[in-house]
C-alpha cells in the first residue's frame, strides 16, 4: 500500500505529469496549428519568442518538477520493489523521463536551437520552418501522450 510521504510524492507526480501533458497537448493541437498558418518569417519569429518565454519559473517548475519527482519516485520504488503498485510507478516514471524529458532534450531542444539560427526571410528558413512544424508537432504529441500515460500509471498505482 502506498502511504505517507510516498503517497504524497505519487500524487504530486501524477498532478505534475498531468499538467505537463495538458501543456504539450495544447501546444500540439492549436498553438502549432496557429503558428503554421502564419507566413514562415512570422511563424519563425513567434516560435523563437515562445521558446525564449518558455524558460520561466512557472513552466520549469512543472516540467523539471515532474522530472525530479519521477527520478525520486523511481529510486524509492526500486527500494520498495516488489510492493503493490511498484510496477505501475516505475513504468510511469520511465514514460515521463524518457517520453517527455528525454524527447525534449533529444528532439525538441535541438530543433528549437536550429530554428533560432535560420534566417526567417530566406528560402532555407521557409523550408526549415515547414519541416520544423511537422516534426515538432509530432514530438510534442509524443511528449503529451507519454506525460498523460505517466499520470495514469501513477493513478493506477494508488488504486
Amino acid at each position: 500500500m502506498i502511504d505517507g510521504p510516498y503517497f504524497v510524492l505519487t500524487v504530486l507526480g501524477a498532478l505534475a505529469c498531468g499538467l505537463a501533458a495538458g501543456a504539450f497537448a495544447a501546444f500540439s493541437t492549436f498553438v502549432m496549428k496557429g503558428l503554421a498558418a502564419l507566413p514562415p518569417a512570422q511563424g519563425i519569429a513567434a516560435m523563437n519568442s515562445m521558446n525564449v518565454a518558455a524558460v520561466n519559473p512557472a513552466f520549469m517548475a512543472v516540467f523539471l518538477g515532474a522530472t525530479g519527482l519521477c527520478a525520486v519516485l523511481a529510486v524509492v520504488t526500486f527500494v520498495l520493489w516488489p510492493d503493490e503498485g511498484t510496477f505501475e510507478l516505475l513504468f510511469g516514471c520511465a514514460l515521463y523521463l524518457v517520453g517527455s524529458f528525454g524527447v525534449t532534450v533529444a528532439a525538441n531542444i535541438p530543433r528549437n536551437d536550429a530554428l533560432a539560427k535560420v534566417d526567417p526571410d530566406s528560402a532555407e528558413g521557409a523550408a526549415y520552418w515547414r519541416a520544423y512544424v511537422r516534426e515538432l508537432t509530432a514530438w510534442n504529441h509524443v511528449r503529451g501522450v507519454a506525460s498523460l500515460a505517466a499520470a495514469a500509471c501513477f493513478i493506477l498505482a494508488l488504486t
